[in-house]
């Protein structure tokens, strides 16, 4: 079973700065995450996207973060990493991790399925 670890979590002052970490790991398999990501999600509201990249390299970015969070993967380790600086009091909210996993159906063709963490905690505020 594929498993999302997220830490990092915490609380920080407006214009403060917190990296958070996300590691995947399967017992057993060859675990290929072929795109990770942040998605975040305040009390109330829906869980956005906020930061993907892929194995190449390619990243996308919430526009309200552009600027401020940088997100990055280490391949080797399935693990991504968002560095966050200049946080708002409205980026306050439960942050998960996602990837999507590559696997192989039954004619060999490649295909990928999501997997997600259970979150973690980022509470800005004075």
């Amino acid at each position: 079973q594929v498993q999302l670890v997220e830490s990092g979590g915490g609380l920080v002052q407006p214009g403060g700065s917190l990296t958070l970490s996300c590691a995947g790991s399967a017992a057993g398999i060859n675990l290929i995450l072929t795109k990770m990501g942040w998605y975040r999600q305040a009390p109330g509201g829906q869980r956005d996207l906020v930061a993907e990249i892929t194995r190449e390299g390619t990243t996308t970015y919430a526009d309200s973060v552009k600027g401020r969070f940088t997100v990055s993967m280490d391949n080797t380790q399935n693990t991504v990493y968002l560095q966050m600086g200049s946080l708002k009091l409205e980026d306050a909210a439960v942050y998960f991790c996602h990837a999507d996993r590559l696997i192989y159906d039954t004619r060999g063709r490649p295909d990928t399925i999501p997997v997600w963490g259970k979150g973690t905690l980022v509470t800005v505020s004075s």
